[in-house]
């Protein structure tokens, strides 16, 4: 790869990890998880961007303790039994020449919600006490996420110990199945993002209060994780850079605490926005193409540390662009990788990386190579079609 290739096809060297370019795959819910276990949806889901070209690709929330999932059906690595299904995902993207990392996260307040093509309403404490799997609801302060969810227990110092140790169990899991990454999930108003915002965290001990008790849950699990994650393997972590709340946690925050975990040896920030809260005064971040990219930015700049750009990056030229200018290190696709596994492969073609289409999986790329040239006479043969006037047309004056 010669240096005049653009950015987002250029390697990227992570610690001991070398990506083959700057696209990642987003975390995504998919909510098909049996007991926390990977099941063959997963296998597609995760491989299918394997063979779209993909960089690095990131599980869905992976629940660290089956009372902090998201929903019944998250994806888990509390218990040894879910290693080896992961494994299996793991090794297949190892073997189409990709790199995989495991989302890490304890969903705290915010546990136990429907899938959202079912509503995405929280769970009813009936509904939650009926499940085979335990669940509780935990918070730094007995405050409920929002209208229809009930109070989380508060944690004590003890409780807090659990999660912390939960988060390292679950790194050390990760590591037998073979994951390349492991992203810390601090955002989305879930149990690390709760710590962080005084308008969920109202405690006044050590782990509340001042920014620096606020920030001390995050610091202790990435401290921990580091120490247990291989030191050649890359460290992540995803914030909420603005909360989404009236005077909550902030973009300054972010970059004080970026800091701080750069300091603990995490590599890189995925910079999301939001989720607190559901509150009618909640103020939501206006949704438009690239509109995360100004936090990436930032955060990148100020905290001196790379940084991940995700939100509303649909084209291959936009993404470039992103990179070019310095405003984030790693582009991240999620809806849109939805919308177009095989995004990586096209935005190569776009960006004239990839004209022969040798990117592309040796079982796919002959076929199309094959094709391209008829299919580029036939295009042409189709504009001549529209664009000369045929005999028995009338021809202008």
């Amino acid at each position: 790869m010669t240096s005049s290739a653009p950015l987002l096809f250029q390697p990227l060297r992570l610690r001991g990890l070398v990506l083959n370019n700057r696209i990642v795959i987003s975390p995504m819910c998919q909510h098909a998880a049996e007991s926390g276990r990977a099941t063959p949806w997963h296998m597609v889901h995760l491989g299918k961007f394997a063979l779209g070209g993909a960089g690095l690709i990131l599980t869905e929330s992976t629940a660290v303790d089956p009372r902090g999932r998201i929903g019944t059906a998250d994806l888990g690595l509390w218990d040894d039994s879910q290693i080896e299904p992961l494994k299996g995902v793991v090794d297949f993207v190892h073997s189409n020449a990709g790199a995989i990392g495991v989302q890490l996260a304890h969903a705290g307040r915010k546990s136990g919600s429907q899938p959202l093509w079912e509503g995405g309403a929280a769970l009813s404490e009936q509904r939650l006490a009926s499940d085979p799997q335990p669940w509780q609801r935990l918070g730094p302060s007995a405050l409920p996420a929002g209208p229809g969810w009930s109070a989380p227990v508060a944690l004590d110092s003890a409780g807090i110990a659990d999660v912390v140790q939960a988060f390292v169990d679950a790194t050390l899991r990760a590591e037998q199945a073979g994951f390349d990454v492991v992203e810390l999930h601090f955002g989305h108003g879930y149990l690390v993002a709760s710590f962080l915002s005084p308008n969920s965290n109202h405690r006044n001990d050590e782990w509340g209060g001042s920014l620096e008790g606020r920030m001390r849950l995050a610091l202790e699990i990435a401290r921990k994780v580091r120490a247990a994650w291989p030191e050649g393997k890359p460290l992540f972590c995803r914030l909420s850079a603005v909360d989404g709340s009236v005077d909550g946690w902030s973009l300054e925050d972010s970059i004080v605490l970026s800091r701080e975990l750069a300091r603990c040896g995490v590599d890189v920030i995925d910079c999301s926005s939001g989720g607190l809260t559901e509150e009618t005064r909640a103020l939501p971040v206006p949704r438009g193409l690239g509109f995360q990219v100004p936090f990436s930015e930032r955060i990148r700049r100020e905290a001196e540390i790379k940084t991940q750009a995700v939100g509303m990056i649909v084209d291959a030229r936009q993404a470039e662009a992103v990179l070019a200018d310095g405003k984030a290190d790693l582009i991240a696709l999620g809806r849109e990788a939805l919308f177009d596994p095989y995004w990586p492969h096209h935005a190569a073609v776009t960006l004239g990386v990839d004209p022969e289409y040798k990117r592309w999986p040796m079982r796919h790329g002959v076929w199309l190579a094959k094709r391209a040239p008829g299919l580029a006479r036939a295009r042409e043969q189709a504009a001549a079609e529209l664009i000369e006037p045929t005999a028995n047309q009338e021809q202008p004056i």
